[in-house]
C-alpha cells in the first residue's frame, strides 16, 4: 500500500524534532498547538493545514521546503521499492510483436491499426 501524504508529513516531523532533541510538549507550546493534536500529526493520523504544518516547522526550526522536499522523496522512494515488487509484465513500446510473448495478448484491431494484430492487454 502506498504511503499516505499525511503520514510522510508526520514521519518528517517526527525526525526533525527527534534530531534537535525536543519534546512533544516544547514544540507543541512553540507552535500553539495541543500535544494531542501534534502527536497524531507525526503519527500520521491526521493532516495538518498549511498553516498549522508552518507553524510547527517554524517551531523546529525548519523550513517549509525542506520538509516538503524530504516528503517528496521519501514518497517517491516508497513508490519505487512498490513498484519493484509489482509481478506485472512491462513491455516498451515499440517493441516487434513476437517479443511480447510473455506479456497478456488479445487480438483485435487497434486505433490505426490492422484486425488480427497482436496488442498489449489494458488487463
Amino acid at each position: 500500500m502506498a504511503l499516505l501524504l499525511r503520514e510522510a508529513i508526520g514521519g518528517s516531523l517526527r525526525r526533525a524534532r527527534t534530531l534537535r532533541k525536543r519534546t512533544l510538549r516544547d514544540v507543541s507550546r512553540a507552535a500553539r498547538v495541543s500535544l494531542g493534536y501534534l502527536s497524531e500529526v507525526e503519527r500520521g493520523r491526521k493532516e495538518p493545514s498549511s498553516e498549522l504544518l508552518a507553524a510547527i516547522c517554524e517551531a523546529l526550526d525548519v523550513a517549509l521546503p525542506d520538509l516538503l522536499a524530504e516528503v517528496i522523496s521519501e514518497m517517491t522512494r516508497d513508490e519505487q521499492l512498490e513498484f519493484v515488487g509489482r509481478s506485472e509484465t512491462l513491455v516498451p513500446i515499440g517493441q516487434r510483436h513476437t517479443d511480447l510473448r510473455l506479456a497478456p495478448v488479445r487480438t483485435g484491431a487497434p486505433l490505426g491499426g490492422r484486425p488480427g494484430t497482436p496488442v498489449a492487454s489494458a488487463a
